[in-house]
């Protein structure tokens, strides 16, 4: 059983960045599939970002030019940078991973977007 770790979420003010991480507790070279979702209050849980092997990648038209997914298979960690952060980013964010067999969400982290 792999599980993931969501880090770096916080309070930042808008126009600001912050860079989230995704930690597997095992190899990640068998997730096929990586990404990023977000909830927030009310609302359902959304796509971000996802990247498939060997790198290729996508993105919700709310985030394009301003979110980056990378992935450091040698670290384990899938990232999320987020730049130019507007109010409506706040949520919480989940990372989700996939093998050929198994799929894993990890438990979350906030992000707040406020003055």
């Amino acid at each position: 059983q792999v599980q993931l770790v969501e880090s770096g979420g916080g309070l930042v003010q808008p126009g600001g960045s912050l860079r989230l991480s995704c930690a597997a507790s095992g190899s990640i070279r068998d997730f096929w599939y990586m990404g990023w979702y977000r909830q927030a209050p009310g609302k359902q849980r959304d796509l971000v970002a996802t990247i498939t092997t060997p790198s290729s990648t996508d993105y919700a038209d709310s985030v394009k030019g301003r979110f980056t997914i990378s992935r450091d298979n040698a670290k384990n960690t899938v990232y999320l940078q987020m730049n130019n952060l507007k109010s409506e980013d706040t949520a919480v964010y989940y990372c989700k991973a996939r093998s050929l067999t198994s799929e894993y969400w990890g438990q979350g982290t906030q992000v707040t977007v406020s003055s």
